[in-house]
């Protein structure tokens, strides 16, 4: 049983701070109700991807814990999300029925058994691959040879990354009810009324510039990080080291190891370009950083001073948060005041029609009057179907074990939604979520 000693303490902790004079049950059993279902939900989850569950676990915690927590993650068995799931439930009890016990010194008993990241230093002073990436960057960047030896003799290998990056043992079966379960919640979606609230002159302003919705905006940083709440608690120059030189064998070890190393070349002269201590920039597990967890290249290229002081802070500055999602999806080709789905009629025929058409296919290659000729039906009563015939259309399939598969219509919108992350279920999530906050923030 793995996990951070260091994370679990303090979320532990902070979960008794926070409660331990105040009178207040009914709002620590609500953040409890919530949290006993996410962990429910884990202690059922049939899979042995760590990323996966550690994701579910950390938006646990946040629940469990308004104040900011750290975003180490986790390698989890079985056996600790039953122990996790109990411990939890006698911590909302007992800080609601007994205020004092919040403040012994239960949360140390609690831990006592858990253990610290393995981290192992000096693993890249003196690495003949090391020093050729050195080499590169002299060349190619004009980087000192002496300041980069000395940066890469104070850097880390994280055992904890190696181990999250790794392949599962087993593959386990999408599901789209599970996925889309974790980010459709009452947190995500009244913070984001809230971060909509806010923010609302930068959001309307960005949505002015590029193009996009207020909501998709919101809605990605509420899937990423949960409105900023956890960036991740990864030191980035570590991971990105680990992955690019250490990365666990899989079939695509080569190319990985390639793009990571793209992303340590991005991140020392993103580095140098903005005046930053490299070791200063801290991330999730795959090198990704700030509020919208943008990759270093992805800072370089499309991150913006929205704020007008003349610097790029994603990670403090919300304004330049919002301003680079919207010129991050402007620049990969949003389409301004044009759907992104549009879904399709539960009837037999139309379902079948979908299935035959759902190739995993990310980009418009269909146009939509080849499945209206053949039976199709779009379930969207304001749609004129007339001026849509030519326009090109993904099918997009949403599994989930024991259910019937999902169908829905994704248009060019929905495919650049997939080149922030690379995935149906999180382009449908970002967009499912959208709409809900929405609709709460007109309600």
């Amino acid at each position: 049983m793995e996990i951070e000693k260091a994370y679990f303490r303090r979320a532990t902790h902070s979960f008794f701070e926070q409660n331990r004079d105040r009178n207040i049950p009914q709002k620590i059993l609500l953040q409890g109700s919530e949290l006993l279902t996410d962990t429910k939900q884990l202690a059922a989850c049939n899979t042995n991807d760590n990323r996966y569950k550690s994701s579910i676990l950390r938006d646990c915690m946040v629940k469990a814990n308004p104040l900011e927590l750290p975003n180490i993650s986790l390698t989890i068995s079985r056996k600790f999300i039953h122990l996790l799931h109990l411990v939890m439930i006698n911590v909302i009890t007992l800080t609601v029925t007994t205020p004092a016990l919040a403040k012994s010194d239960m949360y140390e008993k609690l831990v006592s058994t858990i253990f610290e990241e393995e981290v192992r230093p000096n693993r890249y002073a003196n690495r003949s691959e090391v020093d050729a990436f050195i080499n590169e960057l002299v060349i190619h960047e004009d980087f000192d040879r002496a300041t980069l030896k000395k940066i890469f003799a104070q850097t880390v290998f994280s055992e904890t990354t190696a181990k999250l990056v790794a392949p599962p043992s087993t593959t386990a079966k999408k599901n789209w009810q599970a996925y889309q379960s974790r980010f459709l919640d009452s947190t995500r979606i009244n913070n984001g009324v809230r971060f909509w609230n806010e923010n609302s002159a930068a959001l309307a302003r960005a949505s002015q510039i590029f193009g996009v919705p207020e909501e998709i905006i919101v809605a990605i940083i509420g899937v990423e990080t949960i409105y900023g709440r956890h960036m991740g608690n990864f030191r980035i120059l570590d991971t990105l080291t680990t992955l690019a030189f250490d990365y666990p064998p899989a079939p695509n070890r080569s190319r990985r190891m390639t793009l990571f190393r793209n992303e340590l070349a991005n991140l020392l002269i993103y580095a140098r370009e903005q005046h930053i201590d490299p070791f200063s920039l801290y991330g999730s597990y795959a090198g990704a950083i700030g509020i919208p967890q943008f990759m270093p290249s992805s800072i370089r290229a499309y991150a913006i001073d929205f704020s007008g002081d003349r610097k790029i802070n994603l990670t403090r500055n919300v304004s330049d948060a919002i301003g680079s999602v919207g010129n991050f999806l402007k620049m990969h080709g949003w389409e301004t005041k044009r759907p992104i789905v549009w879904h399709i009629s539960p009837d037999l025929n139309s379902q079948r029609i979908a299935e035959k058409g759902a190739d995993g296919q990310p980009d418009p290659h269909h146009k939509l009057e080849n499945f209206i000729k053949i039976g199709l039906l779009i379930n969207e009563p304001k749609l004129n179907l007339s001026t849509e015939l030519n326009t090109p259309i993904l099918i997009v399939d949403l599994p989930t074990p024991n259910q019937p598969t999902e169908y829905r219509i994704g248009l060019k919108n929905f495919s650049v939604l997939t080149r922030y992350n690379r995935s149906f279920f999180y382009a449908m999530a970002v967009y499912d979520l959208s709409e809900a906050i929405k609709a709460a923030r007109r309600n």
